[in-house]
């Protein structure tokens, strides 16, 4: 459809890469990629990566008005031109040899009275039909049906002769005055569209109403009154869907409620000139407006069908620029897809451009992330190739995921395993875990001891712990081995001997003995470790034993044997060529503990910055260097600012500093800022013995999230192992029951009163089913003795143990018995629907959902089990 001053566009229906374009002549393009002869005349520029090549122009009909491509392969290039007098003139472009084109080519269809043609349209199917939609004329119709292969009729020669608005003289053998049907008396038509439902069927916008038009039976119509009767087009991709406008509103109908439109799109400030819906992609309709250099896309892909009258549907409306000068019209190409070519007004300017489709985006709780645009569907998978993938750390998300599969944090009995559980080679949760075991281990141990308010100072962490020393006592012992004195002075007291057994370095007993500790360290190939802690504790003869043993060992390092060498020349002189030597050329060690056994040895007493501050050193290690070594004004200065260290690192070898205290949830809030791991914060909470610890908005925060999380995952057994572990350490947070069966009659609780009498009571023995007195039948409410319900399928009164599924025999006995058990108790459960009411035996129900869909009760079409949105939903960690 066009108008005469503005110029339009139609595609080829049959070649992806030919449209033309109507104006005062007609062109055909050729569309193709940029190629190298660009400075060919006739090849235009449409975008960065297109050209059009000109290769047909007719300039044979005048005064047209609309254009219409003849719709099947053969002839291809036929075209229909509806003129300014009411003649429909058939024409072709290019060069086309076929007999059947050569017969139809310059063949004319003359209405009885001339008039403006407004639109054409070709039947989709009956493509030998062609309406044309004229102006009104009080005795003639506008409505024409024209049968392009019908011969001349012999007065056609007349009704040429009354009608020369061409000087052209005409040959009257190809001039057609009979229509093969009339429609549409005494009204103008100006919009036409078959509609694809049925070929029978054609849509007119008459000059009042909209009206569909039935050709095996034209006497009758029907029609809607309305003032959107321009540009009527159907969706090619739902039938029933319409789409008209007037002046700037363009109004949605569907054919099945004709009687008013569904929906009508805001109105737009100046008059519409063209409407059309996207052929590639659903729901998507552009609409032009005169004078505009933008084109309005109204997305109505989430419209419900069919649309109903009382919820307006949601439309998503954006638009599009393809071109800085004022459009005059485009057109969407019928296969590629959201493309189009537009036209400018003025200078016939023709751009190539598509429509970008919004991208939508889904994260899924398993770290997948997908996104939607167009037709494709992109998937973002986090792990690389193998290569790549160690390099790359994994997300925080997923590293949780795993843990909690590999049951992370369960393990109560041996704290410091948990470490191994989440992988073993994290060296901050390694000293996190073994940080709480030697707290909890010590607690323990505390707590045979020492009543009243001693017992949580296991728990306030190191810092706490030395602030509160008393009684400490200086030493100077002897190098071990020799009868050397040190000059080293060494304190003591409970407190600081506490911290030491926190750290790890001595254990539980009376005698203060280191050698457990170093075999421990020996097992673990730390031989670098063992040295130093051996040194610290005065012996030098177990240092190079230690050292010794580490470079013989299997892949052993040969360089530790210098290290001894270096170690056995020790000397406490100050001005000796070894400690100058030892000074300068410890920071070359690659081992920060092979580096603080020598800055141990060079320092001054009480002077031990290069040991104390040693970043690389294990915090646990620093500390208990400190308690030994540092005097009351010292130490507790030294920790403090260790402590604050932590925290702001969010490190979590500081829990040993801080405890489980406000302090360590201060730390533990700065980990889960940097790292995002609620689930350790939340594990490690637990373990706090202090009530106010756990009362914390931000652990109850963690703990909640880590929760959701489970959720999130479908762990559904994970998340009630969570909550099962947290009531046993906190037993405040265990929920209250929510939920009870309630009898009809009296409302009292069924399920209470049941789980308060014996299973084996006196007054049931004689309930007792298939000779198991456990099996005890309530089938009446304790309150009021009113009966409870039948059960659905067995007609039993609920309460009866359901009896065991026929066809077990003796050989199945040999099956998990507690599994069994807990199955069979879960088979007596009372269960319902909450639509229907309807309900019974819980096993029972699942064997009939196994092979139905309606609810078992007759006479009831209720689909239970399909109105449950979680029932089908499998948990991700069910064995």
């Amino acid at each position: 459809i066009m108008s005469g001053s503005k110029p339009d566009i139609l595609w080829s229906p049959h070649h992806p890469d030919r449209y033309v374009i109507c104006d005062s002549e007609l062109g055909l393009y050729r569309i193709g990629p940029v190629g190298s002869a660009e400075t060919k005349t006739g090849i235009l520029p449409l975008s960065e990566e297109t050209t059009a090549t000109l290769l047909a122009i007719n300039s044979d009909t005048p005064y047209m008005k609309c254009v219409a491509w003849y719709p099947k392969h053969e002839p291809e290039c036929l075209l229909a031109v509806g003129q300014a007098n009411g003649r429909v003139v058939l024409t072709s472009l290019g060069q086309n040899h076929n007999s059947t084109c050569k017969e139809l080519v310059g063949k004319e269809f003359v209405p009885k009275h001339a008039r403006q043609c407004n639109t054409l349209a070709w039947n989709p199917v009956d493509s030998n039909f062609l309406a044309a939609g004229l102006d009104k004329h009080r005795a003639d119709f506008s409505v024409l049906i024209w049968d392009i292969s019908s011969k001349f009729s012999p007065e056609a020669t007349v009704a040429a002769e009354k009608i020369r608005l061409s000087s052209v003289e005409l040959d009257s053998s190809t001039v057609v005055t009979k229509p093969l049907y009339e429609l549409g008396q005494n009204d103008a038509c100006l919009s036409l569209c078959w509609l694809l439902r049925d070929p029978k069927l054609l849509l007119a916008g008459m000059h009042r109403n909209l009206a569909i038009f039935d050709l095996r039976n034209t006497s009758q119509k029907t029609f809607v009154n309305t003032k959107a009767i321009q540009g009527v087009t159907v969706d090619p991709h739902f039938h029933d869907r319409v789409a008209s406008f007037f002046e700037g509103q363009v109004a949605i109908w569907d054919l099945r409620k004709f009687e008013k439109p569904v929906l009508t799109l805001t109105e737009q400030p100046k008059p519409l000139t063209k409407v059309a819906w996207c052929p590639t992609r659903t729901g998507l309709l552009a609409t032009l407006t005169r004078d505009s250099n933008i084109i309005r896309l109204y997305d109505m892909q989430y419209t419900p069908t069919p649309i109903g009258d009382e919820t307006e549907p949601t439309i998503i409306e954006r638009s599009v620029q393809p071109c800085e000068s004022q459009i005059g019209s485009f057109a969407w190409h019928p296969s590629s897809q959201n493309r189009m070519v537009v036209v400018s007004a003025a200078n016939r300017v023709m751009t190539d451009f598509t429509v970008f489709e919004r991208i939508s985006l889904a994260w899924s709780s398993t770290t997948s992330l997908m996104w939607a645009c167009g037709r494709h569907l992109y998937d973002c998978v986090e792990d690389g190739a193998e290569g790549v993938e160690s390099m790359i750390e994994k997300d925080i998300a997923t590293k949780m995921r795993q843990r909690a599969q590999s049951r992370y944090g369960h393990d109560t009995i041996q704290v410091w395993r948990n470490h191994i559980l989440a992988g073993g080679n994290d060296p901050q949760l390694k000293s996190l875990w073994y940080d709480l075991f030697y707290i909890l281990y010590d607690h323990e141990d505390m707590e045979l001891k020492l009543q009243g308010n001693k017992q949580s100072v296991v728990y306030s962490g190191i810092k706490n712990i030395v602030k509160t020393s008393s009684g400490t006592t200086e030493s100077r012992r002897c190098w071990s081995g020799s009868d050397r004195q040190s000059d080293v002075p060494r304190y003591h007291s409970d407190e600081r001997y506490l911290a030491l057994r926190l750290c790890g370095w001595i254990s539980r007993g009376p005698e203060i003995e280191m050698e457990t500790f170093l075999r421990s360290l020996e097992q673990e190939r730390e031989w670098e470790r063992a040295a130093a802690v051996a040194l610290f504790n005065l012996d030098i003869r177990r240092a190079i034993q230690i050292l010794n043993k580490g470079a013989t060992a299997e892949k052993g390092d040969l360089n530790l044997n210098v290290v001894a060498m270096a170690l056995s020349g020790y000397t406490d002189e100050k001005s000796s060529l070894w400690r100058e030597m030892c000074s300068s050329l410890r920071l070359q060690l690659k081992n920060p503990y092979l580096c603080v056994m020598f800055a141990f040895l060079t320092s001054e007493p009480g002077a031990y910055d290069g040991v104390l501050y040693e970043s690389s050193v294990a915090v646990r290690d620093r500390v208990a260097f400190a308690c030994m070594f540092l005097s009351d004004a010292q130490l507790p200065r030294y920790i403090d600012r260790l402590t604050t260290e932590m925290k702001e690192a969010g490190n979590l070898e500081g829990i040993l500093l801080t405890g489980l205290t406000k302090d360590g949830i201060d730390l533990m809030e700065s980990y889960v800022d940097r790292t995002g791991d609620v689930q350790t914060a939340s594990f490690c909470m637990l373990k706090g013995s202090p009530g106010e610890v756990l009362k914390d908005p931000r652990v109850q925060c963690w703990i909640e999230n880590y929760r959701n999380l489970l959720d999130a995952w479908r762990f559904w057994h994970k998340r009630a192992e969570f909550d099962i572990h947290r009531g046993k350490l906190d037993p405040s947070s265990k929920p209250l029951a929510q939920v009870f069966v309630s009898c009809n009659f009296c409302g009292k609780s069924i399920s209470y009163s049941c789980s308060t009498m014996p299973h084996q009571g006196r007054g049931f023995s004689q309930y007792g089913v298939s000779g198991s007195p456990t099996k005890s039948k309530v089938t009446s409410c304790p309150g009021c003795r009113k009966p409870l319900p039948r059960c659905a399928l067995c007609l039993m009164h609920m309460g009866t143990p359901v009896s065991n599924c026929p066809g077990t025999g003796k050989s199945d006995e040999k099956v998990d018995l507690t599994r069994e058990n807990k199955l069979a108790q879960f088979n007596n459960w009372f269960t319902w629907c909450h639509n229907c009411r309807h309900g019974g035996h819980a096993g029972h129900m699942l064997s009939w959902f196994r092979d139905h869909t309606e609810c078992p009760v007759s006479a009831c079409t209720c689909k239970c089990m399909q109105l449950d949105t979680m029932g089908n939903l499998v948990p991700s960690d069910s064995s």
